[in-house]
């Protein structure tokens, strides 16, 4: 069984440094713009774009709500003060609120995602004001999982992180420095108390990771990933995941009516154009 998730982290930094500055800059920009959570996959991110556009041309917002960890807001400054990037805090609770007190039985994920999508909105809005592109943060378990929230956090103009498990997030992001405290946390995306993500997707990002590199990198069919060692109902539960959230890594169908549709007729490569 081949597991064997180590990745060359300078070879890695210098591609993702090479795909922000190219995709920023082909379309006409220099600058970028990303919310910085306090977290591993936000930090990584903020410190890539640092390399490939400057600390001047990349602005970090940290978006608290009033039940935000402090800890998220230090160890967010932590990664600003070692990178000396533009910042800004734009507290998201007077913006959320309104819409949790339009129904009393508003559950903590429909608050969750009120929460991501208000934050994207702030984020395009300082895309506009600073004149920056986008920056994702989300990683590939995230991505193929589904554990993100549709024009939330899985919103960006690009991203720079999507082709590297969790596991590999954490080797490059010690290799480029990031603060141990941020290192060190139970990743968390901060949406409620003692909500982390592991507790929330019932198993570790190391033994998802696993899993998610055989199904996906190695082609492997479900009963040879319980051949190697994994359990039958371990399996079955992330491949009806990857599965049931396909939608969430598309754009949204066009339904055909013309000769020419977008999406299936109307075909040409991201950097078409410029």
């Amino acid at each position: 069984m081949n597991t064997n998730l180590d990745i060359n982290t300078e070879l890695a930094r210098e591609i993702l440094v090479g795909f922000i500055k190219s995709e920023v800059t082909r379309v006409g920009f220099s600058r970028a713009v990303l919310g910085l959570s306090g977290g591993l996959d936000s930090a990584l991110s903020c410190a890539l774009a640092v390399s490939a556009l400057g600390k001047e041309n990349v602005l970090a917002v940290r978006m608290p709500y009033k039940l935000s960890n402090q800890n998220s807001l230090d160890h967010a400054q932590l990664l600003i003060d070692q990178l000396g990037v533009q910042t800004k805090t734009i507290e998201i609770t007077e913006m959320v609120e309104p819409l949790f007190k339009l129904d009393a039985d508003t559950s903590n994920l429909r608050k969750g995602n009120i929460m991501a999508r208000q934050r994207m909105i702030v984020l395009y809005d300082q895309s506009e004001a600073f004149k920056g592109l986008v920056i994702g943060t989300s990683n590939k378990t995230e991505i193929l999982l589904g554990y993100s929230t549709m024009y939330g956090d899985s919103a960006s103009a690009m991203n720079p992180l999507g082709d590297l498990y969790k596991t590999q997030i954490r080797q490059l992001a010690r290799a480029m420095h990031i603060p141990a405290p941020i290192l060190d946390k139970a990743p968390s995306a901060d949406l409620w108390a003692d909500q982390t993500d592991e507790k929330e997707l019932g198993f570790t990002y190391e033994e998802v990771d696993q899993l998610l590199y055989l199904l996906i990198d190695q082609r492997y069919s479900l009963q040879e990933a319980q051949d190697a060692g994994f359990d039958e109902k371990f399996v079955k539960t992330v491949a009806a995941r990857i599965q049931r959230n396909q939608f969430k890594r598309m754009l949204p169908p066009i339904a055909k009516v013309s000769n020419r549709t977008i999406g299936y007729d109307f075909l040409y490569l991201r950097d078409w154009g410029t």
